[in-house]
């Protein structure tokens, strides 16, 4: 069991993570004809914003209550009004997401009540578009918690409570935020590869693959529908990725009585096994030929990669859950993991992952912890620190914006943990330095009282 060190610094020192309102929207995102709505100040949004677009190099949806100087003295609820009229009659979305941040968090308002009473004001006005509230301050969790909240907040207000009928192919899926683009969209042919109806919540493979429509939309485009998420109950199963999604699938169940299972991770070939049994047992269906190969592809890459990850020392910076998958991971590749850093201390999986101690802090404390290991692992703010080390650098998470197509990365099952294997053996085949003369033989220049004595190495 990992020992969790707290962090003891009362600044961060070159920030790992991203915000709470940062991951809801995420989340919201991820839904068909929705806007997410940060209720704070301009700035709050804006910075998010531009780690949104600069990541997916997209234009994102994404609005502001602007809050000002007066507004926060005196409440923001005519602001929060304002903006949910305003969406409507602009951009007519099927949701709104709403995010609170640290400024209407800290002064104490009442968002829900707002809500409440606008919902009973505007019925006429806003009718055909829900509103979501979720709890998001940004003084507290990070990404991983956020993204939670908001699947949490759209199944309480929007799935309909009370044992259903249940549509015996039907299979919903939670996944948690540290799956791509193109791991969503692999889950999905995973799924229907067995005969099965996936309903993916959220779905940012639907809204965020980089697809040019045909016309402006104001919303996001694709991803899960609000009816979907209405009718989540009629579901036979529910599979969970993540164990930051545990709390958005206790909601489900107590809700509807959906049972469901959860996967801490799927990279790796003892979790993909875990899940395609699982599917198997659902459908009642054998393992399609084509998985079966991709298993063969795994095996035979981990056969030819294993040489490579022997022995080094990786040091990674993430999210809890993805740092258990990453790790977890690259110690069963038979590495070690030299340094481990998380965003918060809120997540039990910390306990799980295969290092002596996890360190509460940011890529300061990353940089400090990392010397001598072989390879970083984090997103794109750790390039300063792997330059100053001369170590190379990996990366993955939120944000990567200095590499096209890290939202299309594979990384879970049989496929994507085949393309992780590759990529990292490839990065320590790229740095691989060969060994001097004088490192493999140290005593090659020894003095001795004739003189130097030569090596063995060079004697014919």
């Amino acid at each position: 069991m990992a020992r969790i060190l707290s962090q003891t610094k009362s600044a961060a020192v070159n920030p790992l993570k991203s915000s709470q309102p940062l991951g809801a929207a995420l989340a919201f995102l991820g839904v068909d004809g929705a806007m997410p709505l940060f209720h704070g100040s301009q700035g709050c949004t804006s910075f998010a914003l531009v780690l949104f677009v600069r990541h997916f190099k997209e234009a994102i949806p994404l609005q502001t209550t602007a809050m000002d100087e007066v507004t926060t003295i005196l409440g923001g609820a005519d602001n929060l009004e304002e903006a949910i009229l305003n969406l409507k009659v602009r951009t007519k979305p099927k949701l709104i997401g709403v995010c609170t941040t640290a400024l209407v968090e800290t002064r104490g308002e009442d968002c829900a009540g707002d809500i409440a009473s606008i919902r009973l004001k505007r019925a006429e006005e806003i009718a055909g578009t829900q509103i979501v509230l979720a709890n998001t301050p940004d003084f507290d969790g990070a990404i991983e918690e956020g993204w939670a909240k908001a699947v949490t907040a759209m199944i309480e207000g929007i799935t309909r409570p009370g044992e259903q009928v249940r549509q015996s192919k039907k299979v919903a899926i939670l996944p948690g935020w540290n799956l791509t683009v193109a791991d969503i969209e692999h889950l999905r042919e995973m799924v229907e590869s067995f005969g099965l109806k996936p309903v993916i919540l959220p779905d940012v493979s639907g809204s965020l693959d980089g697809t040019v429509p045909d016309r402006w939309v104001t919303t996001t485009y694709g991803g899960t529908s609000v009816e979907d998420i209405r009718e989540l109950g009629t579901a036979e199963h529910c599979i969970v990725i993540g164990e930051h999604m545990r709390r958005p699938a206790e909601v489900l169940q107590k809700l509807t009585g959906v049972p469901y299972v959860l996967f801490q991770s799927l990279t790796g070939l003892k979790g993909a096994d875990r899940f395609v049994s699982l599917l198997s047992a659902i459908s009642g269906a054998s393992v399609p030929a084509g998985v079966r190969r991709r298993r063969g592809q795994l095996q035979d890459a981990l056969l030819d990669g294993h040489f490579h990850f022997g022995g080094k020392k990786i040091a990674i910076a993430a999210e809890p859950d993805q740092l258990y998958q990453l790790a977890t991971f690259f110690v069963g590749m038979g590495s070690e993991i030299a340094a481990a850093v998380a965003t918060t201390d809120m997540s039990k999986i910390l306990e799980k992952v295969p290092a002596q101690s996890v360190q509460i802090g940011d890529l300061g404390d990353l940089e400090a912890l990392a010397a001598g290991a072989d390879l970083l692992v984090t997103h794109s703010h750790g390039r300063q620190a792997a330059q100053r080390l001369g170590i190379p650098l990996m990366r993955v998470g939120f944000p990567v914006f200095d590499r096209l197509g890290s939202q299309h990365k594979l990384t879970i099952l049989y496929q994507g943990t085949r393309d992780l294997v590759f990529e990292v053996a490839n990065i320590f085949q790229a740095y691989w330095k060969a060994p001097t003369p004088e490192e493999l033989d140290p005593l090659r220049k020894r003095e001795t009282p004739d003189g130097p004595r030569p090596s063995p190495l060079t004697r014919h």
